[in-house]
């Protein structure tokens, strides 16, 4: 997959650039509707690109607090901890012109792999673009695993890097709606 390319998500309704090695995940299990999965083809990191239905009882920092912890339901997270909330600058976003508000948030979770008993903190960063007049939260999740399960980093594993915060800043940043059809009639 080219790292400069725009890869079409939905159904083509939205596209992004994506970072280089990514593997489309729904290329090799079922994925919800909802979701566009993609994982790292060394590393065991992974990105996710979700439509949410708008929590509007949340607003702000909290909102962004909210779809974190979430996550940590579903996904049985034994322990979940905020490290930082911040607004994001709509003026960067290509979703600036239908994008009300948006935060990134980083914090880990303590989970268990499938079939795995013993959990680890993984560092989960998070960007929460809300689109209201579509009563839709877009939640990107980047999921980096600790240190401990790269280990298939060899030499020759290496023509792929690990991805960086600045890759999932560059999917944010370029997330472009090209059909608000995806929504339903408004």
């Amino acid at each position: 997959m080219e790292p400069t390319r725009d890869y079409p998500l939905f159904g083509g309704a939205f596209s992004a650039t994506l970072p280089p090695g990514a593997i489309d995940v729904s290329d090799l299990r079922p994925v919800p509707d909802n979701q566009e999965v993609f994982c790292h083809r060394v590393t065991d990191q992974s990105l996710i690109v979700e439509l949410l239905e708008l929590q509007a009882h949340v607003q702000g920092e909290e909102a962004a607090r909210y779809h974190f912890e979430d996550v940590g339901g579903v996904q049985e997270a034994r322990a979940v901890q905020v490290e930082t909330v911040q607004p994001l600058v709509l003026e960067n976003l290509a979703l600036r012109g239908c994008c009300q508000e948006a935060w990134i948030l980083s914090g880990q979770q303590q989970v268990a792999k499938e079939n795995h008993q013993v959990a680890k903190y993984v560092t989960l960063h998070q960007a929460l673009l809300r689109l209201p007049q579509y009563q839709t939260d877009l939640l990107l999740t980047f999921n980096q695993p600790p240190p401990e399960n790269r280990s298939s980093l060899s030499p020759e594993n290496l023509s792929i890097p690990p991805w960086s915060l600045g890759n999932f800043e560059q999917l944010v940043t370029s997330l472009t709606l090209h059909d608000p059809n995806i929504f339903g009639p408004q």
